[in-house]
C-alpha cells in the first residue's frame, strides 16, 4: 500500500495550512487555509492548487481560524465536492468566517478594479463568492471529539481538543490495515494550559509519525500572572495618564471572546467601569455567540463562574457590541474613555484599520497588541518599531503608546510544545510546521539536546516536500 505525505502549505511560514495525505489513489486533505501577509504573499492564493481538486476525496480541517479554513471555497469553486470533516463547533465557526472572507474578497476586488478601470484595465474576479462559501459550508461534516470516522478507504481519523480556541482539533489518524498500519498525529494549531475559557490541549501517547506547529517554537510567553499584571498596568496608567483611547486589534474567533472574559473577570480590579469597551466586529460579535452556545466545550472553571453568578454571562455582560458602520464610524469621533476591540488580528484588513488611522497618530492613546503577527502584515510592522503606517493610502505617524502582551498569546510557547511532544512514548518521528525558520530551527536546536526525548528523526517540512510514510521510523523523502 502506498502511503505518502506532501507540505503544501504553511511550510517555513505560519499561514496557508495544507497538506496533502495520499493512500493508495485515495487523496485527503488536512486543512486548507488562506496564506496571509504582505501583498505579495496574498497573491500566491490565486495561485492554481498543485493538485487537481476534483481528485480530492475528502478534508479534515483542524480549527476555524482563515489561515486554516480559508481556501475551502475555492476548493469547491474549483471542483472539489466531498466531505470536509471538523469539530461541530468549527463547522458553526465557519459557516460566519467562510462567508465573511467571500465579502472581504468581493469587496476588495471591487476596489481594485475601480483602480483599474482608470487605467483601461480588463477588471478581475475574486478569489471566491459567498455562494461558493456557501456551498463548502454545505459540505460540512461535523464530528465530536473522540468519535473515530472513517474518512476515506483505509484512513480513520479521532479529534481531539487542542486548546487552541472553540471547536480546534489535533487529528489523530490511522493509515493502513493490520501490521503494516501507520498512525500519524497532525497537531493542528497547540493552545495553552491554563488559559481562560478553553480546556487543556489533549496530550497523546502514541504515534509513528507528528507533525507538529512552530510558531512560537523559539519564544517563552509571560506568565499567566506577569499577564495580568500587565494589563492591569496599562489600563491604569492610561487612565492617570493619557486620557486617550485604547485599541486592541483582535482575531474574532479566540482572542476577541478572550478579552471580554478578562474585562469581566477583572473588571473591579483594572477599574474598567470608567471605560467604554465596545466589541466592533460583526463577525466576532456572531463568534461570540457560537461560544455562548457552546458552553459544554469550555473549561471547568469557567462553567463553575457561569452557574454561580446566573444571569450573568461573562461574554456579554460588560461589552457593547457595535454592529452597524455607522455605529462603528461614531466611535472615531470620540477622543478619550473607549476600549475598542476589533479585526483583523494582524491589522491587515477589518475595522481595526479605521480607529488606526484616527487614534495611531495620538500620543495619548495606546495599541495593544495581543496575538501573533505574521511577517509582511501591519501588525508586524507597529511590532517592529515602524514610524508610520499607510491606511486608506494615507501615511499615519504611529504616536500613540505601543504595548505587546505576548502572554496572551493561544499558541504553545516553545516549552509547552516541548511538553506536548515529550508525551509520545518512544520520541516517533517529528516534522515542525506553521513558523517562521528562525523559530523552527530554535526549536529543533533544543529538542535534539535532550538525548532523553531528542526524535527518532527531526525535520522542517519545505514546500513541495513529499514524505513515504510506509519506511517510517525513517523520514524518507519521495521526488514532488
Amino acid at each position: 500500500m502506498r502511503m505518502t505525505l506532501q507540505f503544501l502549505g504553511a511550510t517555513e511560514e505560519v499561514t496557508g495550512s495544507c497538506h496533502l495525505l495520499s493512500v493508495d489513489h485515495e487523496h485527503l486533505l488536512l486543512d486548507c487555509g488562506l496564506i496571509q501577509g504582505g501583498k505579495a504573499d496574498e497573491l500566491r492564493n490565486h495561485e492554481p492548487f498543485a493538485f487537481d481538486p476534483e481528485s480530492i476525496s475528502a478534508v479534515v480541517l483542524s480549527h476555524a481560524h482563515i489561515d486554516h479554513s480559508g481556501r475551502l471555497p475555492l476548493l469547491v469553486k474549483a471542483g472539489f465536492d466531498g466531505p470536509i470533516y471538523t469539530h461541530k463547533a468549527t463547522a458553526e465557526l465557519c459557516a460566519i468566517m467562510l462567508k465573511d472572507a467571500a465579502m472581504l474578497q468581493t469587496r476588495d476586488t471591487e476596489r481594485v478594479n475601480k483602480k483599474r478601470a482608470k487605467h483601461d484595465l480588463d477588471p478581475l474576479e475574486p478569489l471566491f463568492t459567498v455562494e461558493d462559501a456557501e456551498q463548502a459550508i454545505t459540505q460540512f461534516v461535523p464530528l465530536e471529539y473522540g468519535q473515530v470516522t472513517r474518512v476515506i478507504p483505509h484512513v480513520d481519523i479521532c479529534l481531539s481538543d487542542a486548546g487552541h480556541i472553540l471547536g480546534s482539533a489535533l487529528v489523530e489518524l490511522w493509515l493502513g490495515e493490520g501490521k503494516s498500519q501507520k498512525k500519524v498525529v497532525f497537531s493542528g494549531d497547540l493552545g495553552r494550559a491554563g488559559m481562560p475559557i478553553l480546556r487543556n490541549p489533549t496530550l497523546v501517547d502514541t504515534a509513528d509519525l507528528v507533525l507538529m506547529e512552530s510558531t512560537y517554537g523559539n519564544r517563552f510567553h509571560r506568565s499567566w500572572t506577569d499577564t495580568l499584571a500587565e494589563l492591569k498596568d496599562i489600563f491604569a496608567k492610561t487612565v492617570n495618564e493619557s486620557q486617550g483611547n485604547i485599541l486592541l486589534p483582535a482575531f474574532s474567533v479566540g482572542r476577541a471572546q478572550e478579552l471580554l472574559y478578562l474585562f469581566h473577570l477583572y473588571a473591579k480590579e483594572w477599574d474598567l467601569g470608567r471605560w467604554k469597551i465596545c466589541l466592533d466586529s460583526p463577525m466576532a460579535i456572531e463568534a461570540t455567540r457560537v461560544y455562548v452556545n457552546n458552553y459544554p466545550l469550555m473549561d471547568e472553571d469557567f462553567k463553575r463562574f457561569t452557574r454561580q453568578h446566573p444571569g450573568q454571562h461573562p461574554l456579554l455582560s460588560n461589552v457593547e457590541f457595535i454592529q452597524t458602520t455607522e455605529e462603528s464610524i461614531a466611535l472615531n469621533e470620540v477622543h478619550k474613555g473607549l476600549i475598542i476591540i476589533a479585526g483583523s488580528g494582524m491589522c491587515n484588513g477589518g475595522r481595526i484599520r479605521s480607529h488606526l488611522e484616527h487614534n495611531l497618530w495620538r500620543p495619548e492613546c495606546d495599541v495593544i497588541i495581543c496575538g501573533y503577527q505574521a511577517l509582511g502584515t501591519p501588525g508586524r510592522a507597529l511590532v517592529d518599531g515602524v514610524e508610520e503606517l499607510t491606511i486608506h493610502g494615507n501615511s499615519i505617524k504611529v504616536a500613540a503608546k505601543l504595548h505587546t502582551v505576548g502572554g496572551l498569546s493561544a499558541h504553545a510557547d516553545q516549552a509547552e510544545l516541548l511538553r506536548w511532544y515529550r508525551h509520545f512514548e518512544g520520541q516517533p518521528p517529528l516534522i515542525l510546521v506553521h513558523g517562521e525558520p528562525d523559530a523552527q530551527h530554535g526549536l529543533v536546536d533544543v529538542i535534539n539536546q535532550d538525548p532523553k526525548t531528542k526524535p527518532q528523526a527531526t525535520a522542517i517540512a519545505t514546500h513541495g516536500d513529499r514524505l513515504d510514510l510506509t519506511a517510517l521510523p525513517q523520514l524518507v523523502w519521495k521526488p514532488a
